[in-house]
């Protein structure tokens, strides 16, 4: 009896445990998932009014490329970003992230995922389980070769383990990295971010060529309900395409 009354708390704190564990990843998962919601409006709301897939294409790179740097910045500059858990919550978002690619319009997968590059990696370190028995040529050649030496030892050096306990890098390939980055001489106290690409240029010519029958026959889309109320824009909807 004494034995069975010890094993009730137990049981009922690890039901609590476990129901915390699903809560939280239920409100990680749904934070995710709105992401892709909003992903997915916009790309309707764009397809609804025959925006250019090339020029569609672009926008989507714009917002992935600054996805990949808000979120690979906020790492290197909060240590509580670095942790293991943290790391698993941002595995789940990119795999969100990535199923919604690979069902993207044009076979845009593979470039909108080229441009997160640095947060995959980032995370892939994060959740790596084995980072003390790393090299340092395994892990700037295997597991972050997209990153460079200052980036991986500010994530090498904040990075903790809440979850497993588990050790980082080693001493030996933290004096490596610390010794290589102070050799630089053209490293400063942020150079280990990454700048924000506002611009993604395309040539008039790109434009010409992806809208096709579109620009030579106008009357092939429909215009818009604002437009089709004012009676000089009527134009555009008399044009008939050539037979």
């Amino acid at each position: 009896a004494p034995r069975s009354a010890r094993g009730r708390p137990f049981r009922g704190s690890s039901k609590r445990m476990q129901s915390n564990i699903v809560a939280k990843q239920h409100t990680s998962n749904a934070c995710w998932q709105s992401i892709v919601k909003k992903l997915d409006q916009y790309l309707s709301i764009i397809s609804r009014n025959h925006v250019p897939p090339m020029i569609t294409r672009k926008m989507y790179i714009q917002v992935f490329s600054f996805i990949n740097v808000q979120l690979f910045n906020s790492l290197l500059l909060r240590r509580e970003c670095c942790s293991f858990s943290n790391g698993e919550y941002l595995n789940t978002g990119l795999q969100e992230l990535e199923e919604w690619c690979l069902k993207a319009p044009d076979q845009s997968a593979a470039l909108l995922m080229e441009e997160l590059l640095h947060i995959r990696q980032a995370v892939g370190f994060l959740v790596c389980h084995k980072k003390a028995q790393k090299s340092l040529d395994e892990i700037t050649s295997e597991l972050c070769p997209k990153l460079s030496i200052p980036q991986i030892y500010r994530i090498g050096t904040m990075f903790w383990d809440d979850k497993y306990g588990a050790r980082g890098l080693s001493l030996d390939v933290i004096g490596k990295m610390r010794a290589l980055t102070a050799a630089d001489s053209t490293n400063t106290d942020n150079s280990f971010l990454i700048d924000v690409n506002s611009s993604s240029p395309f040539s008039m010519e790109e434009v010409l060529r992806c809208c096709g029958s579109s620009i030579n026959n106008p009357g092939n889309v429909d215009a818009l309900p604002l437009i089709r109320q004012r009676s000089d824009f009527h134009f555009p909807t008399q044009l008939q395409p050539e037979d």
